[in-house]
């Protein structure tokens, strides 16, 4: 489902999980019907947001490795001038 983009096939693999004994799947099937309409749309949709989580973690590894040390005006010019 994940793989071929198939979000279409999301509402009958939630009504097979909550048919099962799977206490812990039946978690994630509420946590995902609380938002179903964006899941599907993550599942169906070829866009991928990769790009923005790598640059987000670059920046958060920058800031953990001035703490203490350096104050914003050092962290700015760090990201910008790191590759």
């Amino acid at each position: 489902m994940m793989r071929d983009l198939r979000g279409d096939q999301l509402p009958g693999w939630m009504d097979r999980v909550l048919a099962d004994e799977l206490p812990a799947l039946h978690s994630l099937v509420n946590g995902l019907q609380r938002d179903l309409d964006a899941v599907t749309a993550a599942l169906t949709s070829p866009w991928s947001s990769g790009q923005v989580e790598g640059q987000v973690t670059r920046v958060k590894l920058l800031k953990r490795m001035g703490f203490g040390r350096a104050h914003l005006d050092l962290l700015r010019r760090r990201i910008l001038l790191s590759p």
